[in-house]
């Protein structure tokens, strides 16, 4: 049998996957979870937690967008999503999408104008 030929340096092997999610490979439609989702940790790591459960935690004491959690771990984006909706269920961590600056975007009228003038020219 041929070992897993991943990058160097790190275990990528399937069976490491695998293990860390049970067998799971998606996350549930319902997941509120997508790569710019802040994370903020509700609690602190408690003994006997998978590590990496613990890592994330420690990790999310300040708001943390999932693709960053994902890079710190080393973690492919889809396997991290599933860490994280363990711990969304089990309510150790709080989810949600960055907020819109609302002052920053234009009127919708003023923005008519300018269609407007821009078509009298």
């Amino acid at each position: 049998m041929t070992a897993y030929a991943g990058r160097p340096g790190r275990d990528d092997s399937p069976d490491r996957f695998y293990t860390l999610t049970s067998g799971r490979s998606r996350v549930g439609a319902d997941s509120p979870l997508d790569l710019v989702t802040l994370v903020i940790a509700e609690c602190d790591p408690v003994p006997g937690m998978q590590s990496e459960h613990a890592a994330i935690l420690r990790m999310t004491e300040r708001p943390t967008a999932v693709v960053e959690i994902a890079a710190e771990l080393r973690l492919p984006v889809g396997i991290t999503k599933i860490l994280l909706s363990d711990l969304l269920a089990a309510g150790r961590v709080s989810a949600r999408h960055p907020r819109r600056q609302q002052a920053l975007l234009p009127d919708l009228d003023i923005l008519e104008q300018v269609l407007v003038g821009l078509r009298n020219l």
